[in-house]
């Protein structure tokens, strides 16, 4: 006749802790029956076991189910029953468990949250791109980061990206596509699926309207804004003042302005070479800007304030830090021109319209010192170091243009 066990009940488990934790003499099990049972160890410790006969070599053996009452006497008995359903099957449940947690490693490592993690590891984008792409990420994350690549489908991507188009954000419901799309081809290079579904909704996104930086192109109205620079100097950090004098000369991206150092600056030669953070990814090449006279002393008048500094634009309130990003058009919104009129940007569209229709230089002259990549006839990219003198001539003959320009008031 099978011995008759009494099923075990939180009152009668916490009573034998609470003995045992007075005596210590020796491990007790408490049997709840169909092999489970509670072991209570010399150190006051409660851990859930399972014994059972192996179905093929009828060995006896033993599983570790969890620790009371993290796992509580319901769980215990409910993993019994699985491991009982098991053994009916013919199948060891010691064997079993490995693969179910192999399962679950599996479906873990395919989460488009954790492939997208590991994707953005191999980015080497600038910190302000990366701030800017965060939002991006983030909504990803919230509409199907807990879904395994495998099972997402275009029509949940398009739906996250109609969220935004629907609210006429589409620049960020095209980069929304084109982030999953890049995370996609990813899981594909290690295998982890086999279509890329953000890149079948690639047509089906409307196409917001292109807004151009605002940028003058008025010969009057440049004069204006030169002469109201040269007139607003010294209402607030001396770095600034020099920033926006420069900048409408060199035309180069505000960041990189922000971001120059005084290593890269050679008086001698006056030049100033520096690499592109939005190109050195693709060609790692050398930018070059021939300064004019105009620009050159303006350098080296703003070299006797920050020389001790690696950065040329230095902070006056913080010296270990640039300007911030919004400082260059915060200032220029000062010199009496309509919010959108003009930025920091908008320079590199006026010098590129004015030196082209105005002053009639080689519009392959413009783009290649604008850095942008420049083609030869036979579809091969110009090195950045050719032309120089041709360039150095053009952006002397700019600054020049620009004196005059701020000379006439009319």
């Amino acid at each position: 006749m099978p011995k008759l066990v009494i099923s075990l009940t939180d009152s009668k488990i916490k009573s034998a802790i609470s003995m045992q934790k007075k005596t210590f003499e020796k491990n007790i099990k408490l049997s709840d029956g169909g092999g489970l049972y509670l072991l209570l160890d010399k150190k006051g410790g409660a851990y859930w076991r399972f014994d059972y006969m192996r179905p093929y070599s009828k060995k006896r053996a033993t599983l570790a189910l969890g620790v009371y009452p993290r796992c509580t006497l319901a769980a215990a008995r409910a993993k019994r029953e699985e491991f009982r359903l098991l053994l009916s099957q013919c199948v060891d449940p010691c064997e079993q468990k490995p693969k179910s947690q192999d399962s679950t490693k599996s479906k873990l490592k395919n989460l488009f949250r954790t492939i997208a993690d590991e994707y953005r590891k191999t980015e080497e984008l600038e910190p302000s791109t990366q701030r800017r792409n965060q939002f991006i990420w983030n909504k990803l994350y919230t509409s199907i980061g807990d879904y395994s690549v495998d099972e997402i489908t275009p029509s949940q991507i398009l739906d996250v990206c109609r969220l935004y188009e629907r609210q006429g954000k589409t620049d960020s419901a095209k980069r929304m596509r084109s982030k999953a799309s890049q995370v996609f081809r990813y899981a594909i290079a290690l295998g982890l699926c086999q279509f890329n579904v953000a890149d079948q909704i690639s047509g089906i996104l409307k196409v917001g309207k292109t807004k151009h930086r605002a940028a003058i192109t008025d010969e009057q109205m440049l004069g204006q804004l030169l002469r109201n620079i040269n007139k607003n100097i010294g209402r607030g950090d001396i770095t600034i003042d020099y920033a926006v004098k420069i900048l409408p000369h060199v035309f180069v991206r505000p960041g990189e302005l922000r971001a120059a150092k005084w290593a890269d600056i050679d008086f001698e030669n006056k030049t100033w070479r520096y690499t592109p953070p939005k190109t050195k990814n693709q060609t790692a090449l050398q930018h070059i800007v021939p300064l004019s006279d105009q620009v050159l002393k303006l350098f080296q008048e703003l070299y006797q304030v920050t020389r001790h500094s690696e950065y040329c634009f230095i902070s006056m309130r913080n010296r270990n830090k640039t300007i911030s990003e919004s400082t260059i058009n915060k200032r220029l919104k000062q010199y009496g021109f309509e919010n959108g009129e003009t930025t920091g940007h908008g320079f590199r569209a006026t010098a590129r319209t004015l030196l082209d229709e105005v002053l009639k230089f080689p519009i392959e002259r413009i783009e290649q010192q604008l850095a942008h990549q420049v083609r030869d006839i036979h579809g091969r990219a110009y090195n950045r170091t050719k032309y120089l003198e041709e360039r150095t001539v053009m952006m002397q003959s700019w600054s020049d243009y620009l004196d005059k320009l701020m000379d006439i008031e009319l």
